[in-house]
């Protein structure tokens, strides 16, 4: 009894270990083609703590949404490629940011309504191994967002 309870400890163990080691291969990979992309396209960007890369264009006034505000945005999505997966086409759409990626909960912040950021997401901020129809599983993903509002 006690060497399955062992064996099965040792098998979450190792399973566990496995998840967090493809995590930050993951990680690594992605930093990587964002330097790449950043080198390529001579731009001079700021790396945050939690690995995004962004630069402010406009800081913008007033005040800077927290995770549970409504934000007003435009913006464009696209992948290291080029390849626009989604943008709003100066309709400005309102989103619950606490609803949104967390690279988007992550940098909106950085500015204050008026500002626009460019920010650079390792897919483990973006959609993460999750594919969608317009975005391959662990995408690297580039957005240029205006914060139009902030409520």
């Amino acid at each position: 009894m006690k060497k399955n309870v062992v064996f099965g400890l040792m098998a979450m163990v190792l399973f566990a270990v496995s998840g967090c080691l493809k995590l930050e291969n993951q990680s690594k990979k992605d930093d990587g083609l964002i330097l790449d992309y950043i080198n390529k396209n001579g731009l001079t960007m700021e790396k945050h703590s939690s690995g995004l890369y962004y630069r402010i264009d406009e800081e913008g006034s007033g005040i800077s949404p927290t995770i549970y505000n409504a934000v007003t945005v435009n913006y464009k999505g696209y992948l290291l490629n080029g390849s626009v997966f989604d943008q709003t086409d100066g309709n400005a759409v309102t989103f619950q940011l606490l609803g949104l990626i967390k690279g988007w909960q992550i940098g909106i912040p950085l500015i204050k309504k008026g500002g626009k950021i460019l920010l650079i997401l390792p897919s483990e901020l973006g959609y993460g191994s999750r594919e969608t129809a317009n975005i391959p599983s662990n995408s690297v993903l580039v957005f240029e967002i205006e914060l139009v509002n902030v409520k």
